[in-house]
């Protein structure tokens, strides 16, 4: 082969591979995770947003246009409502417990002067828990409607009646439940965060504290770490009402039983399950309820983000 035709292909191969190959390793390593990212994450997001302008029952494929009908009929329809004032109450209860026992549980960690990785690791570690595993002990063991249930044996310590935590609507002791797996689950995580955030915060400023006569507590927390954490804290709230948005692990497995899912505690997610892999597996009408929830998501977390101000610069 001629010498001057080889050398524009070795030029373009050197180009393509880039300085000591490192362009061919970077695309070695990431490309079969983008490959991946692309064929089972946005090829189906783009799919279901396609679904959404189209008639489609029981199949994947469907010919019949409708346009937004499918998005005018879900948000008139009355359960797909209801499933958003779910997770308004899920939201209310889930924000405020967890932003305040993960700031809790850093602000003990991060006092302890001794076998902190220890407790680090401990309260994080109910985090690498599946969501399903444990709904089913918090619904088997814990809140058994039965009397050998955990929470029915110690009430019947004090001489109280069984309860049937998951099927009773008056009062509503099912949210009692569906927040303590989510808060058990989640709150060692957030506490990593705050803790990183803790140890961001300079021992000068503590120090210049107490020079100036802060009492240590209330004072010191409210007027320095609070300030100080403000962006952290930002991140753990929106962090905090996306997962409220996406909750389906745990009402699926703690509700739903031989006979189906109760009328009550619909998050949005499970009605587009029912909805869309239901009895009328309406493909269309379901792809339509989750595009409006995840433009509703990206709504509430942009407004979020524009009223505590996230990345605008601090004077």
């Amino acid at each position: 082969m001629n010498a001057d035709t080889t050398r524009p292909r070795t030029r373009l191969w050197r180009r393509l591979a880039g300085h000591q190959n490192r362009t061919l390793w970077f695309w070695a390593f990431v490309g079969p995770f983008a490959l991946g990212l692309i064929a089972f994450t946005y090829v189906p997001l783009g799919w279901s947003v396609y679904l959404s302008f189209f008639d489609a029952h029981n199949t994947v494929s469907p010919t019949d246009f409708v346009g937004f009908g499918n998005y005018t009929s879900m948000l008139k329809n009355d359960a797909f409502t209801d499933s958003l004032w779910t997770f308004v109450v899920f939201t209310a209860f889930i924000v405020p417990t967890t932003y305040l026992l993960s700031l809790s549980l850093a602000l003990m960690v991060n006092r302890v002067r001794r076998a902190q990785a220890f407790f680090r690791s401990v309260f994080f570690l109910p985090a690498a828990c599946s969501y399903v595993v444990a709904a089913l002990i918090w619904k088997m063991s814990i809140f058994n409607g039965v009397r050998f249930g955990l929470a029915n044996t110690v009430l019947g310590w004090f001489g109280a009646d069984q309860t049937a935590w998951l099927s009773t609507t008056d009062p509503p002791w099912y949210w009692l439940v569906i927040v303590t797996v989510r808060l058990w689950l989640q709150a060692g995580f957030y506490m990593i965060l705050f803790l990183a955030g803790l140890q961001r915060i300079s021992p000068t400023l503590y120090e210049a504290a107490a020079v100036d006569g802060a009492r240590p507590g209330w004072q010191v927390l409210r007027h320095i770490t609070l300030p100080q954490l403000r962006a952290t804290s930002v991140a753990v709230v929106l962090l905090l009402v996306i997962n409220a948005f996406q909750a389906f692990d745990e009402f699926y497995n703690l509700l739903s039983d031989s006979r189906g899912y109760p009328p009550y505690a619909r998050p949005p997610l499970v009605y587009l399950y029912y909805t869309a892999l239901g009895q009328g597996q309406n493909l269309g009408l379901g792809s339509a309820g989750a595009v409006l929830l995840a433009l509703i998501i990206a709504v509430v977390t942009i407004g979020q983000a524009r009223w505590f101000g996230l990345g605008r610069k601090e004077d």
